[in-house]
């Protein structure tokens, strides 16, 4: 069985690859997943749908995404990252409920963009 640190790690591990959609196996099916630029999505097919607008979205927008330090134990973690965007970084943490292999629960909290410098 694996823990939270595992299942996060391999969360970071797939988004690295900038395809979205790779992640939803890791979401077990009444996962809830709260983004809080477009809101809450309840399930596996939800979080799916969702995922496949992220890699268009986030390829526009030409954002990538980078885990700065992860940690967990047992079913809950944390993970502390930066989206890199060409108008400035903006710093976030996601929180992370797991059981087995499978997330079921995903929130990210995010700080507005820091500007780049001119």
């Amino acid at each position: 069985m694996s823990d939270a640190l595992d299942v996060i790690r391999e969360f970071w591990r797939i988004q690295d690859a900038d395809d979205y959609t790779q992640l939803v196996p890791l979401f077990s099916e009444d996962a809830v997943l709260e983004d809080p630029v477009y809101g809450t999505f309840r399930g596996n097919q939800a979080i799916g749908a969702f995922m496949t607008k992220m890699v268009s979205e986030m390829r526009a927008r030409k954002t990538r995404f980078r885990a700065i330090e992860i940690a967990g134990a047992g079913e809950s973690g944390w993970a502390q990252w930066v989206a890199e965007t060409p108008a400035g970084d903006i710093h976030g943490v996601g929180v992370y409920k797991t059981r087995g292999d499978k997330l079921t629960y995903y929130r990210d909290y995010m700080n507005a963009p820091a500007p780049k410098p001119s």
